[in-house]
C-alpha cells in the first residue's frame, strides 16, 4: 500500500490492473483502516479515472457472489448518493412503482454512508430481511417483481470498508462504484449522479460494459430527477435536458423531498408515498424517476406513455401491492 500511496500522492494514476489488484487486497484484509482512509482521501481530492474505476469494478465483480436472473429482463434503479440533499428514498420507491407496472427490478443497495437512510435502512425499517439465498430471491421477484440485494452479503470488499466509509461520513469512490457492481449484472440501469462530470464518466463506463443505461442529474445538484430544477439524462443514443414542465409536472422545493432525521422518519415517508398519502410533489418525483426507468427498458416508448404507466402503478395501488408482496416474501 505504501508504494501505491506514494504514487497517488505524486499525482499519478493507477492502471486498470493496479486498481483491480488493490481492491482485491483490500477485500482480503491486507490493509488497516488508516491505510484505507488515506487511499479514500486521495480520491476525495481528485477525480477517479475510467481505468481506475473499471479496475475497481472488475475486482468487485470477480469477488461477488453470483446471482443468476438471466431469465428475467430486469432493471436496477439507483443513485450514487453523496449529493448532500438528504432526500427520502426516491429511487427505492421508484423500484416498486416499476415493479407494480409489471416489470422486473433487481436493486443492489446498502446502508446510508453519507445520508440518513440508504435503501437497506428503509427496507429494514419496513420489515424486510436480507438474504443471499438465490431461491428466496427468485421467489421474491416472482411474487412481487422485485428482488433486493443487500451489498455486504454479495460484495466482501464493500463490507470490509464499511466502517471507514461510515466514520468518514462523506461520499467516496465507493459511492461511485456501488451502482456498477450489482452482482446480478443488469442489462438495464437508471442511475442518478450528483454532477455533470459524473454523468459523463458513467456514460463512458456504461458504453464499455454493454448495459442499456440512463444516467440522470438534476442541474441543481440532486442525484435523481428531483423536479426542483431542470435535469439532464444521458442515454446510449442521445442526451437531453428536460424541465419539470415538459413532463406536465410542477416544480418543487428541497423541503418537499426532505428525508427526515432518522431511518424511522424515512420509512414513514416511504410508506406514505406507497399508500398515496404523501404530497403531490413527493409522488410526482417518484413517478418521474420510474417513468424514465421504463423508457430505459423500452427505448421506443415515449416518455408521456411511461409517465402514464408509472402514474397508474402508484395511484391505483399496484406499487403498494408489489411492496406488500415483497415484504411477505422477505420476512
Amino acid at each position: 500500500m505504501r508504494n501505491i500511496l506514494d504514487r497517488l500522492f505524486e499525482h499519478q494514476y493507477l492502471t486498470r490492473e493496479d486498481a483491480r489488484i488493490l481492491l482485491r487486497d483490500i477485500a482480503e484484509g491486507k490493509y488497516n483502516e488508516a491505510q484505507i482512509s488515506s487511499l479514500i482521501t486521495v480520491f476525495l481530492m481528485r477525480s477517479i479515472s475510467i481505468d481506475e474505476l473499471m479496475g475497481f469494478r472488475e475486482a468487485l465483480l470477480e469477488m461477488s457472489l453470483v446471482v443468476d436472473f438471466t431469465d428475467y429482463p430486469f432493471i436496477d434503479i439507483v443513485g450514487t448518493g453523496g449529493d448532500g440533499k438528504n432526500t427520502f428514498n426516491i429511487s427505492t420507491a421508484a423500484c416498486f412503482v416499476v415493479a407494480g407496472a409489471g416489470y422486473h427490478v433487481v436493486k443492489h443497495g446498502n446502508y446510508g454512508a453519507s445520508s440518513i437512510s440508504g435503501a437497506s435502512n428503509v427496507m429494514e425499517q419496513l420489515g424486510a430481511r436480507f438474504t443471499a439465498d438465490t431461491n428466496r430471491l427468485r421467489k421474491s421477484i416472482e411474487a412481487s417483481g422485485m428482488a433486493y440485494l443487500h451489498a455486504p452479503l454479495f460484495n466482501p470488499a464493500l463490507k470490509a470498508v464499511a466502517p471507514v466509509r461510515k466514520n468518514l461520513g462523506v461520499r467516496t469512490f465507493f459511492n461511485v462504484l456501488g451502482p456498477l457492481v450489482n452482482p446480478a449484472k443488469p442489462k438495464f440501469q437508471l442511475l442518478g449522479v450528483y454532477s455533470l462530470p459524473m454523468l459523463r464518466l458513467y456514460s463512458y463506463v456504461y458504453q464499455q460494459s454493454g448495459i442499456r443505461f440512463g444516467v440522470v442529474h438534476s442541474l441543481d445538484g440532486y442525484d435523481e430527477i428531483s423536479l426542483t430544477d431542470d435535469f439532464k439524462i444521458a442515454l446510449p443514443e442521445r442526451e437531453k435536458i428536460y424541465s419539470p414542465e415538459m413532463l406536465n409536472m410542477e416544480r418543487c422545493h428541497a423541503s418537499d423531498l426532505y428525508g427526515g432525521e432518522t431511518p424511522e422518519d424515512a420509512a414513514v415517508i416511504f410508506r406514505a408515498v406507497m399508500e398515496r398519502s404523501a404530497s403531490k410533489h413527493q409522488m410526482n418525483c417518484v413517478i418521474a424517476n420510474a417513468a424514465f426507468a421504463i423508457q430505459v427498458m423500452f427505448r421506443e416508448k415515449k416518455i408521456d406513455k411511461c409517465i402514464e404507466e408509472a402514474t397508474d402503478s402508484l395511484m391505483n395501488g399496484k406499487a403498494m401491492t408489489a411492496l406488500k408482496k415483497f415484504l411477505e416474501a422477505n420476512k
